[in-house]
């Protein structure tokens, strides 16, 4: 299993870091020792005191795949979820300074929150509204009408340089409004009324 994951899908997003909007998607990854099941808590790692949120749609791959066509893309996913991109942003912010890779800032362990899978069928995908809500509170608000690549362009776009195989993940990109988390933190990313996941940060 492939977690492929997108950065700066979402123009205020990359707007909040000064980032250019790209021409292409932004690609990079995670191994699956990345992934946090189950709504288990979260332990802020000990190489970084600014572990920053960021709430993703999640696509996953039903079938193999290999340059697919963006008109056929809907034929490779048949589930959803919402999951969280941790981002030690100290760290990312150094390494980026010296022009090196984000790895360590990015694919660490537990760095990707990932809820319940739910069908495609039963959502209007394009104008999906989620939330992330921390200790109750609303902090991001996204809406996948505002993503600057769409699923179906990701999955063309990915598969052009990578074979996508039955249970590859897609993290799509956060929206604006990510911020720092503390212990105590509670993380709960919603579907309007709907807990897709719950994580607490230790």
């Amino acid at each position: 299993m492939k977690i492929f994951c997108i950065g700066r899908n979402y123009a205020e997003h990359a707007k909040e870091f000064n980032n250019e909007i790209p021409e292409e998607p932004v690609i990079f990854m995670k191994p699956a020792t990345a992934l946090l099941l189950e709504n288990k808590p979260f332990f802020i790692p000990e190489f970084s005191q600014d572990i920053h949120h960021e709430i993703e749609v999640v696509i996953r791959i039903s079938k193999k795949g290999k340059h697919i066509q963006e008109e056929f893309a809907d034929r490779y996913f048949e589930q959803f979820s919402l999951g969280i991109d941790f981002t030690a942003r100290d760290l990312q912010s150094l390494l980026k300074a010296k022009g090196l890779p984000w790895e360590k800032a990015k694919a660490f362990d537990h760095s990707a929150v990932l809820g319940k899978w739910l069908d495609k069928n039963d959502y209007e995908l394009d104008n999906l509204a989620f939330n992330l809500f921390k200790n109750e509170t609303i902090v991001q608000a996204g809406d996948t009408s505002d993503m600057i690549f769409s699923f179906h362009n990701l999955i063309a776009q990915v598969s052009k340089y990578f074979t996508l195989e039955q249970g590859d993940l897609i993290y799509t990109g956060t929206p604006s409004g990510v911020s720092a988390v503390k212990p105590g933190d509670v993380l709960v990313g919603r579907i309007g009324d709907l807990q897709v996941f719950s994580t607490e940060i230790k």
